[in-house]
């Protein structure tokens, strides 16, 4: 074995998936489990298979459908808990039993009213009963960062002999310092005489936001498994985050480990457990969150521009994010302003950035944050008034849609003074209106960002809509506003092409 490689266990399907509001479906879990595959991740904890039907059956087809990682499923340390976890891990290629029991005198006194020897013996028979179904079998020993060293490293002892072949030292309760629990997984190193018999395992929560410096400071320590989840989601303050172990390792190269963690994958991969659990991402969260590679201080964004390791130690590819942002507000200096102004097009040869520069840091006083549109409005390209002056106007717009019905958009455009017409079908009103406008100007344009802003609330409100589209390796940005959303869309659209024409 590698020594220098840790192997990563997600538990977001079924640590993750315990807190109230994120529970999946098992199509859901299926796809969640596939990504992770494709990010590389070694073990997928994909359930408790006794707790529910659901749970179980999730197992059973997360098995079927992947096939590189190992398939856990956790039990308590009983055998109908087992043999719940070995039914429902028999189509997995590889499946892992992951049993265990409390290993704190809190536990073992309030929560199983047992004695120490009681518990010990417990631990073990689980262990030898889940060896019977897989020579895979992972012990936990709960809330091990309360628990006593001396009687944890016999409890660790035991069940190796007993067959575990990967121990994990949960932090349960997130109680420990990073330095506290960096000496927990050393004394085992030290005092378990069978301890290279087995991978020590970390399991860290966030109670008191310590769970991945905990889980950094096992890994230095010994450890060379790491449980957590996808954006850090788990039972009361989470899990250890598995972006943030991942980039850490891969930064801090003089460490000397290494994951099998694809990390551009780790944004796509945010996205779809932020959006199917419903969790939002914090906005400065680290390496997901939307604010963790923008810049809005104009000493930043200086810096940034003209090198990027000045303010950022991860390029925001490297985790699969497009770029960095450079925020606009009225902190920001001439060069974030002129950065913008370049992105759209406009030639700063023949722009006097000065007197832009003052217009713009009246604009951002009065607002928190300034849009491309608020630019363009900036520039004088924004004022419905030079609307006569475009090449390209909508002056028909005709959208049928309902339930059942499928959604058909008929636009006229004038281009040039010369008026064209075309109907097309798509699946909801506005990818209707676009596929229409596409049949009339037929070249090869791809729509790349679409977002739709309210400009005050309510069903009546103003929309704004902002699109960006890609055409022949450029990218242009277009803007409509309207009380229907499906004007503004096209507008918006029609406005991008004007800039491409």
């Amino acid at each position: 074995m590698d020594k220098n490689r840790v192997y990563v266990f997600d538990t977001t399907l079924r640590d993750g998936e315990q807190v109230p509001g994120c529970q999946l479906t098992t199509v859901e879990k299926i796809e969640v489990a596939k990504k992770l595959e494709a990010l590389g991740v070694d073990i997928i904890e994909a359930g408790f298979p006794i707790s529910s039907p659901g749970d179980f059956q999730s197992v059973v087809e997360i098995s079927k459908a992947v096939s590189e990682p190992v398939i856990c499923a956790l039990t308590r340390a009983n055998t109908k808990d087992i043999d719940a976890a070995a039914d429902a891990l028999r189509f997995a290629k590889r499946g892992r039993i992951h049993t265990g029991i409390g290993s704190s005198d809190m536990h073992i006194k309030y929560k199983f009213n047992s004695t120490r020897d009681e518990i010990l013996e417990r631990a073990v028979a689980a262990v030898k009963y889940a060896r019977k179904f897989t020579d895979d079998v992972e012990f936990y020993a709960e809330d091990a960062g309360r628990a006593d060293n001396e009687y944890l490293a016999r409890m660790i002892e035991a069940v190796i002999a007993a067959g575990a072949t990967t121990v994990n030292i949960p932090d349960t309760n997130g109680y420990c310092l990073p330095d506290q629990y960096g000496a927990k997984i050393k004394y085992l190193v030290d005092h378990v005489s069978n301890i290279d018999k087995a991978i020590i395992s970390v399991h860290c929560h966030n109670d008191l936001g310590l769970a991945t410096a905990n889980t950094i400071a096992g890994v230095m320590n010994g450890a060379r498994q790491v449980e957590c989840t996808i954006n850090g989601i788990g039972e009361r303050a989470g899990n250890t985050s598995l972006e943030e172990v991942a980039m850490i390792l891969k930064t801090h190269h003089a460490l000397g480990y290494h994951t099998n963690i694809n990390s551009k994958g780790i944004y796509e991969i945010s996205n779809l457990v932020e959006t199917m659990m419903h969790m939002p991402v914090q906005p400065n969260k680290a390496i997901v969150g939307r604010n963790a590679f923008a810049h809005s201080s104009g000493i930043h964004q200086d810096g940034v521009l003209k090198h990027r390791e000045n303010y950022e130690i991860l390029n925001p590819e490297d985790v699969g994010i497009n770029s960095n942002s450079i925020i606009l507000t009225a902190r920001s200096g001439r060069h974030a302003l002129k950065h913008h102004l370049q992105r759209l097009g406009y030639n700063l040869d023949i722009v006097n950035v000065d007197e832009v520069y003052q217009r713009f840091l009246v604009l951002a006083d009065s607002k928190k944050e300034i849009s491309d549109a608020d630019l363009l409005q900036l520039m004088g390209d924004g004022d419905e008034k030079n609307y006569d002056d475009k090449a390209i106007k909508v002056t028909l717009l005709q959208v049928v849609c309902g339930d059942p019905l499928r959604p058909m958009a008929t636009v006229k455009l004038k281009i040039n003074g010369e008026e064209r017409e075309a109907s097309a079908a798509g699946n909801g009103p506005v990818n209707a209106t676009i596929n229409a406008i596409h049949n009339i100007v037929k070249d090869e344009i791809e729509l790349d960002e679409f977002n739709i802003q309210s400009m005050r609330g309510g069903s009546e409100d103003v929309s704004k809509v902002n699109m960006r589209v890609k055409h022949n390796g450029m990218s242009y940005y277009g803007f409509g506003i309207s009380t229907d959303i499906v004007n503004a869309s096209v507008h918006a659209y029609v406005d991008a092409l004007n800039k491409i024409y």
